[in-house]
């Protein structure tokens, strides 16, 4: 279970809300992409970029020295959020019209996984979720490529999860509307890999 907080506590639409990480690893796992969010100069700041998990930690990477790699390994607290839109929602009102969607909010800090056989292992990991057996055809980062990339880590431990599915909820007074209610759902799908070589 996620740790539940007053900082991470669900409040709106609580009933939507959840802290069961069996919930939480699928969102993580099918977006891979993460809104990585921290305060610098008293400002802050929202930056998407490429997140994996393996097992109980979530990793991103970038360049060493960056702004995004001081932030967050400054020993200050981050925000990492996942959110997927998966259809319009279609009500009577024009209050009710909602949507559905799976989304999170992690909260924790990240630090930086220095073992050079640790990095290749978690780099492994990343290109193998995108296409198993992968790794064993490609070339691995070079010394000098491992050099210039950070590789940073955060356990999985306090944060919330929240879904929404499922059509309108109208008010009764409004039911004898003449206009059609139900969700207009967003299908996405992997295509074919268009090959270049």
């Amino acid at each position: 279970m996620l740790a539940k907080t007053k900082q991470s506590e669900v409040k709106r639409a609580s009933t939507r809300a959840s802290y069961k990480k069996d919930e939480l690893f699928p969102i993580i796992d099918d977006l891979m992409m993460a809104h990585i969010c921290f305060i610098q100069d008293e400002s802050p700041i929202s930056i998407p970029m490429l997140c994996w998990r393996v097992d109980n930690l979530i990793f991103v990477h970038g360049s060493r020295g960056s702004r995004l790699i001081k932030q967050l390994t400054n020993g200050n607290n981050t925000c990492v959020s996942f959110a997927e839109l998966n259809g319009w929602v279609m009500a009577k009102s024009a209050f009710h019209h909602s949507a559905n969607y799976r989304s999170a909010v992690l909260f924790g800090k990240f630090s930086i996984v220095n073992d050079e056989a640790t990095q290749l292992q978690y780099y492994q990991s990343f290109v193998e979720q995108l296409e198993t057996g992968r790794w064993q055809h490609i070339r691995s980062p070079n010394a000098k490529e491992l050099a210039a990339t950070t590789l940073l880590c955060m356990e999985i431990d306090e944060g919330a999860v929240k879904i929404r599915t499922g059509g309108p909820i109208d008010d009764p007074e409004d039911m004898a509307l003449p206009v059609w209610v139900g969700e207009i759902p967003l299908l996405r799908q992997w295509g074919e890999p268009k090959i270049s070589n």
